[in-house]
């Protein structure tokens, strides 16, 4: 898995040295950055299926390839955060998840500009560049900095977004929106944020990073407390400390109440 990331990393990562040429592209910007999730995404699959060539994809572009060994599947998002990515902004991550018997069982998140690998395999503990990392040992709200993505245009609930939103800011100590889950669920596991929240995603958005946060000891569900977070696309993800308080907030906020 690490070995596949790298090499779709190498031809993104020469891409991204592209961006600001981009804007004089025959093309354009939203031309080319699809051309390099393919490429990315090819690259994968073919790597991959070298190594198990029986399993099967859940693939972002590409979407469902069925395999010979209905156990396992890889799910795959070539290039999670790809506005950044065409913006010229070096926050963007390869994302490989090995789901089995229909849990997530490994996971690899590598961000290239900065040669970031993020590993995790059930039971065996989540890794940074091969170093054991843990989620954040904070327990209190206001100490705590916070992580979620902000809906765009296309996007429903921005209203509800903005009351999850005001209620968390008024209790923490801040919240960022840096523009991939994937990263953000790797932060999580590294204890750079202490709690994130989204809603909108994909499974490949998150697939990687549930596995990651759980083997750093950190807690992954739904924004309701249950285990739907692949099918509603909805997902919250804490240290054990956070979980019952950032669950409440965002319940409460939902729900119209004042923070």
């Amino acid at each position: 898995m690490t070995g596949a990331a790298r090499k779709a990393a190498r031809k993104l990562a020469r891409d991204f040295g592209e961006v600001e040429n981009l804007q004089i592209s025959k093309k354009g910007p939203a031309d080319f950055v699809s051309t390099a999730d393919k490429t990315a995404e090819k690259t994968l699959q073919y790597e991959l299926s070298k190594a198990r060539p029986n399993f099967g994809f859940l693939l972002e572009e590409r979407g469902e390839v069925a395999g010979a060994d209905t156990s396992n599947r890889w799910i795959i998002d070539p290039l999670d955060g790809t506005t950044n990515f065409l913006h010229g902004i070096a926050h963007f991550a390869v994302s490989i998840a090995l789901e089995r018997d229909g849990e997530i069982f490994a996971g690899v998140i590598y961000e290239p500009i900065h040669d970031q690998m993020f590993t995790a395999e059930k039971g065996q503990g989540a890794h940074l560049n091969g170093g054991r990392i843990r989620v954040s040992g904070r327990n209190q709200m206001h100490e705590s900095l916070f992580a979620t993505g902000i809906p765009f245009k296309g996007v429903r609930n921005h209203p509800l977004f903005l009351r999850q939103l005001e209620a968390v800011m008024a209790i923490s100590a801040g919240v960022r929106r840096f523009g991939s889950a994937a990263l953000d669920l790797a932060y999580i596991a590294a204890g750079r944020y202490d709690g994130f929240w989204e809603t909108g995603l994909s499974p490949w958005d998150m697939a990687a990073g549930i596995v990651l946060v759980r083997e750093a000891g950190g807690f992954v569900s739904d924004l309701d407390g249950g285990q739907d977070m692949m099918s509603s696309g909805a997902i919250l993800a804490t240290n054990a400390p956070l979980r019952e308080p950032l669950e409440r907030i965002l319940r409460e906020s939902a729900s119209g109440k004042r923070p």
